[in-house]
Order: C-alpha cells, then structure tokens, then sequence
C-alpha cells in the first residue's frame, strides 16, 4: 500500500547527484562561452527538482486516496495509524511537491535572466530553498515510513465472499476453530491476544465462497474502553460479518468466567443485531457437567457443543455455514417520494 519511504536526505542526495550528472554533461557541449555557465546551472537546478518532484509524486500516487477505501480499510487504517495523520503527512508531501515546482520555474528563470558570473551563486541559493522545503517533511516522511511498518500485514479481503467473523475472549480456541474449518495455520499458544491482528481462511461450500476471520479476543468491556488489538476484532464485525461464531470456552481454562463471556456476547448482539450469532461451547473435552452451561443458551438450535482441538462439532458448524447469507451493506438512497 505504501511504498519504501525515503529521508530527506535520500532525497536531496538523488536530486543533486542528478543534477551534477546532468551539469557535467552540459560541460562538454559546445555553447557559447557566455551562455554556458547559465546554461550548466540551469540544468543543475531543474534536474534536481524534477527528480526531487518524481520521488515525492511516486509517494503520492504510490498511496490510494483513502477515501475511495472500503469502510472497513478506511477503520483499520484509522485504528493503526490514524487516518487524519496519514491525511496530514500525505498533504505536506504534496505541499512540498508544489514549492519544488514553483523554485523549479523560479530559479530556472532567475538564472537564465542574470549574467553567467552569477549562475554558481544562484544555483546554490536554489538548492538551500529546496533543501530546506524537504526538511520541512522529514516528521510527515517519517510518520509514512511508521504506517509502512505498521500497514504492511494489512489483511486481503475478499468482499464478496460470504464473510463469517469468529468472536470471543482470548484464548478461547478462536485460532484453533479457523485452522479446523479451512485448513489455515494461524499462530496458536496458550496465552491471550495471541493473535494480533486478522487472520483469514477460506473455503468452499457447495460451490459458494466462505471467507473465515479469527480476529483478536475481546474483553468484556465497552467499546470505548477497548486497545486498539480488540477494535480490529469490532471492525471486522462491522464491516464484514455475515454471521458471528461466538466461542465460549466452556472449562473457563482461558481464565475468564463464562459469565464474563456471556456478557461480553450480549454486548456484541446489542450492537450488531442485524447479524446472526452461532453460540459455541468449546473446549468440552475439558468438561465433565453440562447442565450448568444451559443457563447461557438463548437460543438451542444456534448452539453447538465443540471440541476445537480434536475436531468434534466442525461437522455441525459447516451445516450452520451453509445457510448463511451474505448481509447486503450497500448504502441505501433515501426514497422523497410520498406514498398514499
């Protein structure tokens, strides 16, 4: 998304190493004696801004205009980096993209219209206002080397594939039921937020395309109190969701009461109501009463008794997947017209 991102430095180097080159040649051409000291700085100068223009514009063009992104692009970039920052540091690399251009035309003028003797010192006054305009950006250039960083893992979604979010506390066997359903090889450990960030499986059901999502374990706690760790686990529920697996680890071995768990569902149903929810009891392996989890079933034909680890009850949850149907998200028009 955003590419290798330089210093100032690296920038005012490839631009005046250009121009030199470029002056160099000019040397060896036949001009005459009192033109040729203009013409060697004028092309010293305008070199240099136009690679020092083409490096800031390959940056520009290199990033998607973020308001073109999916929603669900638009959140994540938000929640990582922040997208009035990256809105801000973009801004100032097209600012400076504009000022190079207008000492490009300035300079270039300014030498041609002066006498030959002056052209060294005019070139060098020019190069101090170029440097000092990409000095300016070296916070927003490093704030673009920062997202680079943190965007580079930034998940592929397939938006027309019929999206199914798996939901839950830590370490409750999220990564475990992904690599189950589809086969992918999320990291797995016993220790919460092992996974970091989304991590998507596919598979196919009767010719249609399931997209699964482990995303990061929540806690039971209001959105606005939730890291930046769980709210990519709520965009994904917002923006993707066609249903939610909520897992429940019923032995309560992640360290969380089912209590908590069950909390922590009815707050993601308040939000998300439009979305339908498969209860899951996993880790039932470890369990040797079942009666005490009835009072956490609202609903018996949307709740499955699993076993993640050892592969019991997938069978059950591939039925359940086949009669989800994908949520339409588009943007509704408002109808002005009245009925009677």
């Amino acid at each position: 998304m955003i590419p290798t991102i330089p210093t100032p430095e690296e920038i005012l180097d490839k631009g005046f190493s250009r121009g030199k080159k470029q002056a160099d040649l000019m040397r060896s051409q036949k001009i005459p004696k009192h033109l040729k000291g203009k013409r060697i700085e004028e092309r010293r100068v305008v070199t240099s801004c136009q690679v020092i223009k083409d490096k800031l514009k390959s940056i520009l063009d290199a990033v998607p205009d973020i308001e073109e992104l999916h929603p669900f692009y638009q959140d994540y970039i938000d929640i990582t980096v922040g997208v009035d920052d990256m809105k801000q540091s973009l801004g100032a690399v097209n600012w400076a993209y504009g000022i190079i251009a207008q000492l490009e035309k300035e300079y270039g003028a300014k030498i041609r219209k002066n006498p030959s003797e002056n052209a060294t010192a005019i070139q060098k006054q020019a190069y101090g206002r170029i440097s000092s305009v990409i000095h300016k950006i070296k916070k927003d250039l490093d704030f673009l080397d920062f997202a680079k960083q943190n965007l580079r893992n930034m998940p592929t979604i397939d938006f027309e594939a019929t999206t199914i979010v798996i939901a839950g506390f830590p370490n409750v066997g999220k990564s475990t039921l992904l690599k189950q359903i589809t086969g992918a090889d999320p990291q797995v450990a016993n220790y919460p937020f092992t996974t970091k960030g989304i991590q998507i499986g596919h598979t196919e059901r009767h010719w249609k395309h399931i997209q699964i999502i482990d995303t990061p374990g929540l806690l039971d706690r209001p959105v606005l109190e939730m890291n930046d760790i769980e709210m990519n686990a709520i965009v994904a529920l917002e923006h993707l969701a066609d249903a939610i697996l909520f897992i429940f680890d019923a032995s309560e071995t992640c360290g969380f009461h089912l209590d908590n768990q069950y909390n922590l569902l009815k707050q993601i149903e308040k939000i998300f109501a439009e979305i339908p929810v498969f209860y899951l009891f996993n880790k039932m392996d470890l369990v040797e009463d079942r009666e005490y989890l009835n009072e956490y079933i609202d609903n018996e034909e949307n709740s499955i008794f699993i076993s993640a680890i050892e592969g019991e009850g997938i069978d059950i949850i591939n039925k359940k997947i086949d009669t989800i149907k994908k949520i339409d998200r588009t943007p509704q028009e408002e109808d002005d017209d009245e009925y009677y």
